[in-house]
């Protein structure tokens, strides 16, 4: 089974962006850790340039104290006239320098070019001694300073453990019989490198635990912090989930405790108001319902009264059978308004009960057509299907669906301006939608946005034929909610309207994904 980066990077990702002890904690120790690092790092740096200068200077000063013994021994046996045997007084020299100094190796080496008999051989550790540690550029320096300064290059000394940094020193010593020959010492630095790497050592050490406690006061202090606020998260969230007698605790007397009661008072005030508006929302939903009510007693009677009028108008001069004729009008919109207000009153008390069937969208589509068809041909405007086949069945209440169709075909008639009406039916696996599309006078953005309002209406001047109440789209929006759909608008001047009903096709599922139609409808894909 292989290691899935990219779930550990989600969950990584989840991680640092979904927690801020976290992120406070994970940024605390990284820019500790890069100013310790820094800091270390200069530390180290600034003791291994002292301790290899304080050694540089004592190998410096050992070594020009040796080439001036040899010196000494050289002129000394020329003095005496011992010149004859120059090799043991080099032998000689050598031995002191050997004992005199804490050098690992030399070599006294000849200088090249000279015309001087060779009566001292060259002598050194071992065979590749210049090759080792020896270069051009130290022999040319030493030849250049002939004996007034001690010339030195690092190296690196082999051992069996590894190599151990070393410095060669060089001096030109005057054998004054057999002319000039160069003094090469070389020292081990291992001494200095166990001190520096002690110190490094302790410096890392060091580092790890100033990390270490960085991070442990780190968390301590986001602890503190976070902890309250992660309360008054939990806390806010049971507040905006409806629990409104939730508050935070209060201790001590510091900012956070500040900010708990403030929280706490600002919690008391919404409370207060929430429960205000509820009243008032309950009083008002209770108003409309009663007077509702109340008004259905007499317009009964009215409508009776009205009714009886309404089937004698003939018998009346002209001007009381108009009366008559206003009067049956005007009491059926007066119905349909109390029905209308009824359903929203039971809306906003949260009462409506849905009654599901499978129904056959296509034909109860087919249905609502047929009922306003006669209007719409008198309006001068052509409703067509445009069903392409699929799964047109789903658990809807009828009457509810019915009603949507109604208000929404009785909309497009009076703006259509008697320009066809299309009317779209397409499904998926898991949702149904029904568009009514026309092509009359269109919305502007600002009345788009408020087409689902109560009572609102875009043009209260126009002629409506289907008399209205202003209350159809709040209405078919509310029963496009209690199913799980959504009612969708889109309208431009001059190319018309179309609202878009998408529902699900099983009662209790949840839209998801994109609408089976689209705002508008492309007519060549649905045709």
């Amino acid at each position: 089974m292989g290691w899935d980066w990219r779930a550990w990077r989600e969950r990584l990702l989840h991680l640092w962006r979904g927690s801020l002890r976290v992120r406070t904690i994970v940024l605390t120790v990284v820019l500790s850790a890069l100013a310790v690092s820094v800091i270390g790092v200069l530390i180290s740096s600034s003791v291994r340039t002292n301790l290899f200068d304080s050694r540089r200077d004592q190998v410096l000063a050992e070594s020009g104290r040796a080439a001036d013994q040899a010196q000494r021994m050289f002129t000394n046996a020329a003095e005496l006239g011992d010149g004859a045997d120059a090799q043991a007084t080099a032998d000689s020299a050598l031995d002191a320098v050997q004992r005199s100094t804490t050098a690992s190796y030399l070599a006294l080496l000849r200088t090249a070019r000279q015309d001087s008999p060779v009566l001292v051989e060259n002598r050194a550790s071992f065979v590749d001694f210049t090759d080792r540690f020896v270069s051009d550029e130290l022999r040319d320096t030493v030849l250049e300073g002939a004996g007034a300064t001690v010339a030195w290059q690092p190296v690196a000394i082999g051992r069996e453990a590894g190599a151990v940094p070393g410095i060669t020193t060089g001096a030109s010593i005057d054998t004054v019989v057999s002319g000039s020959y160069e003094l090469y010492l070389v020292y081990d630095l291992s001494d200095v490198q166990q001190t520096l790497d002690f110190v490094q050592g302790i410096l890392v050490a060091a580092g790890i635990a100033l990390v270490g406690l960085f991070a442990g006061v780190a968390y301590l202090v986001v602890r503190l912090v976070v902890g309250p606020v992660r309360v008054a998260a939990d806390v806010s969230e049971k507040l905006a989930a409806g629990d409104l007698e939730e508050r935070l605790p209060v201790k001590g007397e510091d900012e956070l405790a500040t900010l708990a009661r403030s929280f706490n008072r600002m919690a008391d005030s919404l409370q207060s108001q929430i429960r205000q508006l509820a009243d008032l929302s309950r009083v008002q939903q209770r108003f409309v319902s009663d007077v509702s009510h109340e008004l259905r007693t007499p317009l009964t009677t009215i409508r009776l009264a009205g009714d009886v009028l309404y089937d004698q108008r003939a018998d009346f001069p002209p001007t009381t059978a108009r009366t008559a004729e206003l009067l049956h009008t005007q009491v059926e919109r007066f119905e349909a308004m109390l029905a209308d207000l009824l359903e929203m009153s039971r809306y906003d008390a949260g009462a409506v009960e849905l009654e599901t069937d499978p129904t056959n969208l296509v034909r109860l589509v087919e249905e609502s057509i047929s009922a306003v068809e006669p209007l719409a041909l008198e309006r001068g405007s052509e409703i067509r299907l445009v069903a392409p086949g699929g799964y047109f069945e789903a658990d809807v209440d009828t009457r509810r669906i019915r009603r949507i169709l109604q208000n929404l075909l009785g909309n497009a008639i009076d703006h259509g301006e008697a320009k066809p009406i299309v009317v779209y039916v397409d499904s998926d696996e898991h949702a149904v939608a029904i568009a009514v599309r026309d092509y009359g006078v269109g919305m502007k953005p600002e009345h788009v946005e408020r087409v689902f309002d109560r009572f609102w209406r875009a043009d209260p001047s126009r002629q409506r034929t289907t008399g209205g109440t202003g209350l159809g789209l709040a209405i078919s929006l509310e029963d496009a909610a209690a199913h799980g759909g959504e009612l969708a608008v889109w309208s431009e001047l001059g190319e018309g309207t179309c609202f878009r009903l998408t529902l699900p096709r099983r009662r209790g599922d949840e839209l998801t994904g994109v609408s089976p139609l689209g705002l508008p409808p492309d007519p060549e894909v649905t045709a």
